[in-house]
């Protein structure tokens, strides 16, 4: 896993701070999107706290999900924890940490075949 460096996690932890207030709803699933980079292919799928979903040959841990109220401007974050798999060999972590669904780009997944976004946090 490539390591971030403090001012980058410092960064993404202000930003999770200012866009989410304590009045932020703590959610049980989110709904995911990744695009496979070689064929162009896009798929949108729903994942579940501590319940891995696949993409790929990404393994992927939703640890934790936060929506702002309908009041306020809409913000979903998740905490994610992504590895790659493949026969034969240990599961490697890729990326552990915050997404933010209007901020996808602020903390991305690096990886050369498949990009993961948040879309929205929901109930279940």
């Amino acid at each position: 896993m490539r390591r971030r460096s403090p001012e980058r996690h410092a960064l993404a932890l202000l930003v999770l701070l200012l866009a989410l207030p304590a009045s932020a709803q703590d959610q049980r699933a989110a709904m995911l999107q990744g695009l496979e980079k070689v064929t162009a292919r896009v798929s949108t799928f729903p994942a579940q706290i501590d319940r891995p979903v696949r993409f790929g040959t990404l393994e992927i841990t939703l640890r934790a999900c936060h929506k702002r109220p309908p009041e306020e401007p809409p913000e979903s974050a998740a905490f994610l924890e992504i590895r790659q798999l493949r026969l034969g060999e240990q599961p490697r972590p890729l990326f552990s940490g915050w997404m933010f669904a209007s901020s996808p780009a602020l903390n991305p997944l690096q990886h050369p075949v498949y990009d993961v976004w948040v879309l929205d946090c929901r109930p279940t």
